[in-house]
């Protein structure tokens, strides 16, 4: 396995020494264009995101709402593919150092072969990757051939998560543990921030480790709340509702870095 230290382990390590909370912006690889996507990471590096989360389209995207749907449709229209995804990372790399986590359904890591994925993405510079459609206990042979590469499985936990689950996710688990704010798909409405700080503070006492919360989270207001009980905050369809805004009298790319500033001032302590 190889020993340099992850660029999420060692951002997650620097920010808890700080005291602050980590700001993990999503958006989808290809909407409208990969050459676009380079752009915006860079923005969204520059208005002080964390960690950055790719989405790699997928045509049966079940744990996403109508936004991130129609986004990973623009996306594949673009001929937006996992492979070309990781190439654009390796040209990233030669300008940003910031954590970059793909999420992908396991079939695109399928269709190229879970070792070739591995060995690729952290030859490309990417940091780790979320399957949210891959439970822990049939993740073997992903984990085990990231692990032999250096590539961190992010693992998702939601409220109706067994004991038993949790167990696994905790023990499995490097990184940070992904936890879902809400039973429902992303770009949901997220009502009751009470319940979601409860189960993420008895998660943070049990797991020892970082505990990042998505889903439903889509103003600043809602991503300081969140930031006060969690170790990061993922803000997704917010931010992808803004890409595909037409409206707007401004170019995405600076929507995005206005909207992500304001997002870090929130969550600044």
């Amino acid at each position: 396995m190889p020993t340099q230290s992850n660029r999420i382990i060692t951002t997650f390590e620097r920010l808890t020494a700080q005291g602050r909370t980590a700001l993990i912006p999503y958006i989808m690889a290809g909407d409208p264009s990969l050459a676009e996507t380079e752009t915006f990471v860079l923005a969204l590096d520059r208005a002080g995101a964390d960690l950055i989360e790719l989405g790699v389209p997928f045509s049966d995207p079940i744990a996403d709402g109508p936004i991130i749907q129609k986004a990973a449709e623009r996306a594949l229209q673009s001929g937006t593919s996992l492979i070309r995804i990781i190439d654009m990372v390796r040209q990233l790399r030669t300008r940003t150092s910031i954590p970059i986590i793909l999420m992908a359904y396991y079939n695109t890591i399928l269709a190229i072969g879970e070792e070739i994925f591995c060995r690729e993405a952290v030859a490309a510079g990417i940091d780790g990757v979320i399957v949210p459609d891959m439970p822990p206990e049939e993740a073997t042979i992903l984990d085990s051939a990231a692990q032999r590469h250096g590539l961190i499985v992010i693992f998702l936990l939601a409220p109706t998560s067994t004991n038993a689950r949790r167990r696994t996710v905790i023990a499995r688990t490097r990184g940070f543990i992904y936890y879902v704010s809400l039973t429902g798909i992303t770009g949901a409405q997220l009502d009751n921030l009470t319940e979601v700080q409860q189960n993420v503070r008895q998660l943070r006492r049990a797991a020892r480790k970082p505990v990042a919360v998505g889903f439903g989270i889509a103003t600043p207001e809602q991503a300081r709340i969140v930031g006060q009980f969690a170790d990061g905050v993922i803000i997704g369809s917010a931010l992808v509702r803004l890409i595909a805004d037409e409206q707007s009298p401004l170019p995405p790319v600076e929507r995005l870095a206005q909207f992500t500033k304001h997002l870090k001032a929130a969550l600044q302590p």
